[in-house]
């Protein structure tokens, strides 16, 4: 005889699948762009002397600045904070 299986056998229908045929999706054509990694390393690995954070110019070296003025200002912020925070209140 044999035992019954308790659990069926047959595999579920997707709860989440997927409603686009294979015609639908685009290509992976046209997905790919074309290569940037080797100008880039054209630019990083060039001899200038700069670092490599401020490699591409007035964006990099705006973002460098924006991020020293915020971490300089936040300093300043916590350091007022801890010393208002160290005196004494006074009633």
């Amino acid at each position: 005889q044999g035992l019954k299986p308790i659990v069926s056998t047959e595999s579920p229908a997707p709860v989440f699948g997927t409603s686009k045929l294979a015609s639908d999706i685009p290509a992976a054509d046209s997905l790919l762009s074309n290569n940037k990694v080797p100008d880039l390393q054209k630019i990083f690995q060039k001899a200038d002397g700069l670092p490599v954070h401020l490699k591409r110019g007035v964006p990099d070296k705006l973002l460098y600045r924006t991020t020293m003025a915020l971490t300089i200002g936040g300093t300043i912020y916590c350091l007022i904070a801890l010393y208002m925070a160290s005196q004494p209140r006074h009633q």
